[in-house]
């Protein structure tokens, strides 16, 4: 019986190991080795020829082409801070945190939230937001908050 149960475990043993190997041979395929193995760039050097590639700008969604209003980069990007006081940050609609903060000055204000204050990064989470869009945005939950 032991002899048998040994027989019968090598021979699953070996069709397993055949049918894993079929498996595998197509992605050891000669043509599947050189596409994973092709530079991804080139480099050129003066003289050389270079194939003339189409220059297409690429589409960045929600990047810095892209037209957002305040009230848009805040619902992507400040309000979860802002709407709950997370780390310090003052709430939207909290008139006397918001007075507080511009007391410092309207410019300071508007530094702090581009360049970062306390657990605040630079431009908060919207890191290709332009720097008129971060002092609009930061006018608009002022605005929010009178």
């Amino acid at each position: 019986m032991t002899n048998l149960k040994n027989a019968l475990v090598f021979i699953a043993s070996f069709t397993i190991a055949g049918f894993a190997g079929i498996a595998t041979a197509k992605h050891m395929s000669e043509h599947n080795i050189e596409e994973r193995l092709k530079p991804v760039h080139s480099v050129y050097v003066e003289g050389d020829d270079v194939p003339q590639v189409a220059n297409a700008a690429p589409a960045v969604a929600g990047g810095a082409s892209a037209a957002r209003t305040p009230d848009q980069i805040y619902n992507t990007y400040c309000m979860a801070c802002h709407t709950t006081g997370a780390a310090g940050a003052p709430k939207i609609g909290d008139a006397a945190e918001w007075a507080n903060r511009t007391a410092k000055g309207i410019d300071t204000v508007h530094a702090n939230a581009i360049n970062g204050i306390n657990a605040m990064p630079a431009k908060g989470t919207c890191a290709d937001c332009s720097d008129e869009e971060i002092i609009a945005t930061v006018d608009y939950m002022i605005e929010q908050s009178q």
